[in-house]
């Protein structure tokens, strides 16, 4: 599909027709079918952010941008305006080395890492596909010797249940097959062999060796959770350790994302409900000095996992540092919940995280803006366009794209 950013009016035509307007509410990391969210359809994101007034939404996948043609699909026919982002994991051997958790709470050095604002249609250079081609093929080998772990473990306790890696992709994945899809299958195949609660209970019993679920069996999303936390994680009977090879370094992760015109992105995991950080991300501080050493001037965070009052303190000091600051909610589970960002215990944004994150979807809107029209955006190496001014054009760009596109 052509890039509909390419048709728009020039700068200055947009500010003087779209000045700065009222806040919008934004959604900037969801998951899609393409590798794995509690949505159906990319269609459904989109029939829930009209309904709860979303303005912005950004897809967000893991190595892939498969989901990219129906995403910009949806999102013009809805008025939704669309952010063209990608997920990464990526690994920091220095700070493994030292035991150093960045932000993965259970593997030191493990980098979960943002691509915001892609160029569209996604494009790499040769080298880079292949890097990246070889990335998803590490993890997909992985996955198919979880699904032979976990066959071996059903074969051990006397359990009729077979999974195949090729039914799981075309019964419940669109492109990568991840350790969700895995519970999901092994949740559909639990309830194909048991019809009662008492029954379904009993096998998942078996098959967790001993320990009974404490999700109802009418819980879906939290089964699901349950499989794959007691049988495909660490110390579980079909968890199969990540080879280190399979993860590129943060630099070839970063290329990747500069070479497809996107803007590096670190996701801040930030506190856990008990209070506690990683030790890369402790201090913000040293944190924001980190991030500088490596160029990196935005992150992203899913305030649902944090406290409110921890979370505003973190995301003022980086504003006032100049940093892009995106929200989401990602969907990376089955959990189904409303696409509006609020924080740990359904507590709303407070009004200066909803101009936080706005100021945020602007930016990347302008970066997006500015790269379909040749220019370098918000991306690093060189100077880049002030934040102010991105923010201010952005605005214009995205109302822009909502009065062309309103129904």
């Amino acid at each position: 599909m052509k890039n509909f950013l390419t048709v728009f009016p020039d700068t200055d035509t947009l500010l003087r027709e779209y000045p700065e307007q009222g806040i919008l509410e934004v959604n900037a990391h969801l998951h899609t079918p393409f590798s794995f969210s509690a949505f159906s359809d990319i269609a459904q994101i989109f029939s829930m952010a009209v309904n709860e007034k979303i303005a912005v939404a950004g897809i967000n996948d893991f190595f892939v941008a498969d989901g990219y043609d129906a995403f910009c699909s949806e999102a013009i026919k809805t008025a939704v305006f669309p952010l063209f982002n990608i997920e990464f994991i990526s690994l920091l051997k220095e700070e493994q080395r030292q035991q150093i958790r960045i932000n993965d709470p259970n593997n030191p050095g493990r980098c979960y890492f943002s691509g915001k604002g892609l160029d569209y249609p996604f494009a790499l250079n040769k080298t880079l596909r292949k890097k990246l081609s070889r990335m998803v093929d590490e993890s997909q080998q992985q996955v198919r010797a979880m699904i032979s772990q976990a066959n071996n473990w059903f074969d051990n306790i006397g359990v009729e249940i077979h999974l195949e890696y090729s039914q799981i992709r075309r019964q419940f994945a669109r492109e990568l097959v991840r350790e969700r899809h895995i519970a999901k299958a092994i949740r559909v195949a639990v309830f194909e062999n048991c019809t009662g609660e008492a029954d379904r209970k009993s096998l998942l019993t078996l098959i967790f060796d001993g320990k009974e679920p404490r999700a109802s069996i009418n819980d879906i999303p939290e089964l699901e959770n349950e499989i794959r936390g007691n049988l495909l994680k660490a110390g579980g009977n079909a968890f199969v350790e990540e080879d280190d090879n399979a993860f590129m370094q943060m630099p070839e992760v970063i290329e990747i994302i500069l070479s497809a015109g996107g803007i590096p992105c670190y996701p801040v995991l930030l506190d856990d409900k008990n209070g506690n950080y990683t030790e890369y991300e402790r201090d913000p501080e040293n944190l924001f000095k980190e991030l500088s050493r490596r160029g990196i001037r935005c992150i992203e965070l899913i305030p649902g996992r944090n406290a409110a009052s921890h979370f505003d303190a973190f995301i003022r000091y980086f504003d006032e540092k100049g940093f892009i600051i995106l929200l989401g909610t990602e969907h990376n589970s089955p959990d189904m919940m409303p696409l509006t960002c609020d924080t740990r215990g359904n507590i709303p944004l407070s009004a200066n995280a909803r101009r936080i994150s706005w100021e945020g979807a602007c930016a990347v809107a302008a970066h997006q803006y500015l790269r379909a029209r040749g220019h370098q955006g918000a991306g690093y190496p060189g100077p880049g366009t002030e934040k102010a001014a991105l923010i201010k054009q952005g605005n214009a760009v995205i109302h822009y794209f909502l009065n062309q596109n309103k129904q």
